[in-house]
């Protein structure tokens, strides 16, 4: 049996900082080196103070404090951690193609195919390269191709090892997790990385399969997660114009013991890397099989929570009286959820860029997205120049702030800190009438309603 001495994890971002994080936390025997070419992430994963960590997680600063330095280390010295390791995660990005074949839905490869050429140009000795960034079903089979032809006579073992976090729980559900998935065809080297993660998981909730069944479950829960949100999304617009209310219905049919409860907040859209980018995966490998119907029934979650963004911003523009012009919009929240400071497909940049078309001045506070992060997301978007987008867009670190002299208040994250301002104060700083758009249903509408408020809510 392979004793795992050294784990290399190639990619330092919101998947393998956390990741190798615990696991160094919980094998202190087993020597983590996390490594990336990005030089200004790895100095801030190794900066003094904990709270410059590149990655905001809940928890993760007191992980990081008790394991860097005694075996976990962050390096950029790609090939010297590649050449000393038995176990090497690939955790770098599988962005959605934005050119080519597949334009728009395929997963873009090309840096998983870069790590498997860096692994098999460096590896002297055999290795277990395991695939923990979300890929498309049959990746394994293309590393496999490219490590097994370099005729070094090294032999390597694949191992799919897909995540299942939530970020802003991600240290809780690293902790504690639902299960460990790892899909494999060697048992020696999946018992090996069993036997990492049962350093502290029960060993019946670490589930092995196939290669192809653990590549295809991650796309199909992260599908069936989004399409949950959608259909809850799809019922509040319903019971907008019905006189239904939304949250009444979702916990009406959750007590059903078949549905259950989770995942049916109806709000403004799903946001993050995982779901969109999973769907459009799934959508392109049923095209590929040419299962079109198959390709067509999940290619309408991503089409319902598109909706759901513009219908939103289409409903500040009528009840601003069809103009907003000119007029100032303060948006709570820039990240896709609370406690994370990811941005990746945020509902709020593209409320924002809608609005942006009508000319209106947006205001921002999120507490943890920086303003280049903000101007980032918008540039990349390239709806218009971004000279534009500063002219428009103003990033502030007060909520008060913010919230001065608006014509009203966009909620786009359900950070908790939105809950107890001082609405009376903020009415008193804003444009009359005072209009509140809450995508997230955070306030309590009876409450706002007697400040004064026009306030509106997803689902009422």
């Amino acid at each position: 049996m392979k004793q795992i001495k050294k784990i290399t994890c190639i990619g330092a971002g919101y998947v393998g900082g956390p990741t190798m994080s615990v696991i160094a936390q919980k094998n202190p025997n087993v020597e983590v080196t996390v490594v990336d070419l990005n030089h200004a992430r790895i100095a801030a994963w190794n900066d003094e103070d904990l709270d410059n960590l590149p990655v905001y997680e809940p928890g993760l600063d007191a992980v990081v404090g008790e394991a860097r330095g005694r075996n976990l280390f962050f390096s950029t010295e790609v090939d010297r951690a590649i050449d000393e390791a038995d176990m090497i995660f690939i955790s770098v990005n599988t962005p959605t193609k934005t050119y080519g074949k597949g334009k728009g839905q395929a997963a873009d490869l090309k840096f998983i195919e870069l790590c498997a050429r860096q692994i098999a140009a460096v590896a002297k000795n055999d290795k277990i390269v395991v695939e923990k960034s979300t890929l498309p079903v049959r990746t394994a089979e293309a590393l496999k191709n490219i490590l097994e032809n370099t005729g070094n006579g090294v032999n390597f073992h694949i191992l799919s090892n897909p995540e299942f976090l939530a970020e802003g729980t991600a240290v809780t559900d690293l902790h504690n997790p639902d299960r460990v998935l790892i899909g494999g065809e060697d048992a020696e080297a999946i018992e090996a990385l069993v036997n990492v993660y049962a350093a502290w998981v029960p060993r019946e909730r670490i589930l092995t399969t196939n290669l192809w069944s653990s590549e295809l479950s991650k796309l199909v829960a992260n599908a069936f997660l989004a399409q949950r949100v959608s259909s809850i999304n799809a019922i509040s617009e319903l019971c907008e114009v019905t006189g239904a209310n939304v949250d009444e219905v979702a916990r009406a049919i959750g007590q059903d013991s078949r549905i259950g409860g989770k995942f049916l907040k109806a709000s403004v859209g799903f946001g993050g890397s995982c779901f969109q980018k999973d769907i459009l995966n799934l959508v392109y490998i049923a095209r590929t099989y040419n299962l079109h119907e198959v390709a067509d029934y999940w290619e309408q979650v991503i089409i319902m929570n598109d909706h759901q963004k513009t219908r939103f911003a289409e409903k500040i523009i009528q009840t601003m009286y069809n103009t907003v012009n000119g007029k100032h919009i303060a948006f709570l929240g820039w990240a896709f959820k609370k406690d994370t400071n990811d941005t990746r497909e945020s509902a709020a940049i593209y409320v924002a860029d809608h609005l942006l078309d009508e000319e209106a001045q947006v205001v921002v506070y999120d507490p943890k997205v920086s303003a280049e992060q903000i101007y980032r997301d918008l540039d990349y978007l390239g709806t218009r120049s971004p000279e534009d987008n500063r002219r428009l867009v103003k990033v502030v670190d007060n909520a008060y702030e913010a919230l001065d002299g608006a014509h009203a208040a966009a909620i786009l994250t359900e950070w908790d800190e939105f809950k107890g301002y001082d609405w009376a104060k903020v009415k008193e700083g804003m444009k009359k009438p005072s209009f509140v758009f809450d995508g997230r249903k955070l306030l309590d509408r009876k409450e706002l309603n007697r400040l004064g408020f026009a306030y509106y809510a997803i689902g009422e």
